[in-house]
């Protein structure tokens, strides 16, 4: 019997509108519909996203990717939710796994699919592109992200905080995903660049909540959710993009 493939949808940031047709496509056509659980019990970002679009008949796979820099524990949650899922594969049937942002974009999705594919080697693995988290940002923004010759870095803020100031001595533009847990150290060093004004945080962006906060000089310390992204204009502040049409 041939496989089932392993689709990864992109479903967007969190707009159930922001996923392509492709993707839903897929999405309801699939019998099996995974995603990342949520914390205690809760449905998860990737579920709330897709929920509207899915059939009755259609079955959910809850999988459990612990929030731990353990390595150990995450390659054992892997290879669980790849043994989960290749239970539906083996039988033929097609697994859309609904991934928050893009699916190429630090996603979980990228290490069940790289474990499944270890673990057996004749698993099917497709993927669907979307939108990811700094364009989200750009929109609720209403600016261009880069434009031109502007450079553009994207960092994981909590892995990368010794590498900022180095990154704003060329880049013209800085993204930093997830910042809430640094927040106050990166003020700081936003402070000492004079880039507080040309910064913004976006929390949540394109859900209903969505809250956005501009000149951080007012907000040396912010309690920020985990979906919270920080976008830093560096370009020579008197040139702000802040002012380019579209």
């Amino acid at each position: 019997m041939q496989p089932g493939i392993l689709y990864g949808i992109s479903v967007g940031t969190g707009d159930p509108e922001l996923i392509t047709l492709k993707g839903l496509r897929l999405l309801q056509q699939a019998p099996v519909v995974a995603f990342p659980a949520g914390v205690d019990k809760k449905p998860g970002i990737a579920q709330q996203i897709v929920s509207g679009w899915l059939k009755p008949e259609q079955q959910t796979l809850s999988l459990h990717f612990p929030y731990v820099r353990d390595e150990r524990l995450l390659l054992s949650a892997w290879q669980e939710a790849a043994r989960q899922v290749w239970q539906y594969l083996q039988q033929g049937q097609d697994v859309a796994f609904a991934c928050e942002g893009d699916v190429s974009f630090f996603s979980t999705f990228t290490y069940l699919a790289q474990t499944l594919q270890q673990l057996y080697s004749e698993a099917i693995v497709e993927t669907v592109p979307g939108v990811c988290s700094p364009m989200a940002a750009a929109s609720a923004l209403k600016i261009p992200l880069t434009i031109r010759d502007r450079s553009l870095v994207i960092l994981p803020a909590i892995y990368s905080l010794k590498e900022l100031k180095t990154v704003l001595d060329w880049a013209d533009v800085v993204v930093l995903l997830k910042v809430s847990s640094v927040y106050r150290q990166v003020w700081q060093v936003l402070r000492e660049r004079n880039l507080l004004q040309s910064s913004w945080i976006i929390e949540r962006a394109s859900f209903p909540d969505q809250v956005i906060y501009s000149n951080l000089n007012h907000y040396p310390q912010l309690k920020l959710s985990y979906f919270s992204l920080l976008l830093i204009q560096v370009i020579d502040n008197q040139q702000s993009m802040i002012n380019a049409d579209f």
